[in-house]
């Protein structure tokens, strides 16, 4: 079972950034599409960005132009850079594989808690 280690979270003020990071394990993780989800307080789990293991990257429209996702296979690990923070993107972030049917997962990290305040 892949495990998972996200962190980099904290407090930030609006305008500000924050590098999430999150480890993997397991030898597929090179070939897997990684992406990053986050739950607010009170609402469902959301996508928020993937990458392919050849470096696409797709975002959900929110966060584009201020958030970048990147991996690094080497070490098992990927990240999500995000500027421009808002109070809207305060929320648990958690990474996992990316699918279609990734909102069926029973599988996810402890996750790494980002608050903006406005």
């Amino acid at each position: 079972q892949v495990q998972l280690v996200e962190s980099g979270g904290g407090l930030v003020q609006a305008g500000g950034s924050l590098r999430l990071s999150c480890a993997a394990s397991g030898s597929a993780f090179s070939i897997a599409t990684m992406a990053w989800y986050r739950q607010a307080q009170g609402k469902q789990r959301e996508f928020v960005a993937f990458i392919t293991s050849g470096g696409k990257t797709m975002y959900v429209d929110s966060v584009k132009g201020r958030f970048t996702i990147s991996r690094d296979n080497a070490d098992n690990t990927v990240y999500l850079q995000m500027n421009n923070l808002k109070a809207e993107d305060t929320a648990v972030y958690y990474c996992n594989v990316w699918s279609t049917n990734w909102s069926s997962y029973k599988n996810w990290g402890q996750g790494t808690l980002v608050t903006v305040s406005s």
